[in-house]
């Protein structure tokens, strides 16, 4: 594969870094969005983790954009590699599933002075025909929930931050095998670096189609989440505590989903509510099960 690994100047004002494992298809609708945004002064990197399937299409499609190759696998791998491989003091962060609104960028480069951190607004939108399956109507109305995770959790998702670089400096890569993006950005508070959440930043997201791709991503958080947690009495018996609350705290939800102005008729709020107790016994069993050191 043949891949462009040039380093570009500091003359560069900002950063986009998107790292990606083979969703070429996804990608490829990422950067075409992207490629309506203004992007004078900046470095678009797309740091591939060794993706199975060719590339040559993709990077024939957007000849501007530098294609870098990370061998080892994670996002967090990738998104550090992509910040080694530009000087751009400010950096700008997107999954390659993830769609840019066509001001993203000049969005992102207004509001990088009021805080060090800035997370966003992240949509989600559906890739297949109404009506929506359990998996997505659940994700319709809990997915991505950006302004609760930066206002009341202290934390962003990467796959619609904004930050600098002597930040970035200062607290040190993002680190593999935990929910990389939290833990960073809760590394960052925790250093006294400000996190704001803006609602003009947006991205959108396809939904989980189904309940295997809904189990399947729920279960990687849930084992990155463990992680954080810590492994000493009091930290497992928070765990413990937080697991057996899982069928309360789909009780507490349901009159969520039943005023969400997201879910089309009565249908899929029932799939919704449904999911949402599937989902979170699920997780309480899981739970349960990491605190007494099996793996799910």
């Amino acid at each position: 594969m043949d891949m462009k690994t040039n380093t570009i100047e500091s003359r560069l004002a900002a950063a986009v870094i998107i790292p990606h494992y083979n969703d070429v298809t996804r990608l490829g609708r990422c950067l075409e969005e992207l490629t309506r945004n203004d992007l004078a002064d900046v470095d678009v990197l797309i740091v591939d983790n060794g993706s199975t399937v060719p590339l040559n299409g993709i990077q024939a499609r957007f000849p501007d954009f530098r294609f870098v190759t990370e061998p080892e696998k994670g996002a967090a791998a990738a998104r550090n590699r992509g910040i080694a491989e530009t000087a751009a003091p400010l950096l700008l962060f997107i999954d390659a599933d993830c769609v840019p609104d066509q001001d993203w960028v000049s969005v992102a480069r207004e509001i990088a002075p009021k805080a060090d951190l800035t997370g966003g607004r992240v949509s989600v939108f559906d890739e297949t025909p109404p009506p929506r399956s359990g998996a997505e109507a659940f994700e319709a109305v809990f997915a991505f929930d950006f302004k609760t995770y930066v206002e009341k959790g202290g934390f962003s998702g990467a796959g619609n931050l904004v930050t600098r670089r002597d930040v970035f400096d200062a607290i040190g890569g993002f680190t593999n095998g935990v929910s990389e993006d939290r833990e960073w950005t809760m590394r960052a508070v925790a250093r006294g670096y400000s996190l704001a959440y803006e609602d003009r930043l947006r991205v959108s997201h396809p939904s989980r189609q189904d309940w295997p791709a809904l189990r399947q991503k729920w279960r990687r958080m849930t084992n990155e989440m463990y992680q954080l947690n810590g492994t000493d009495f009091r930290a497992r018996a928070r765990w413990i505590a937080k697991a057996l609350a899982m069928p309360i705290s789909a009780v507490v939800h349901v009159p969520k989903v039943l005023r969400s102005g997201r879910l089309n008729g009565p249908g899929e709020h029932l799939r919704a509510i449904g999911t949402l107790f599937r989902i979170r016994l699920l997780r309480m069993v899981w739970m349960l099960k990491q605190a007494a050191g099996l793996s799910i």
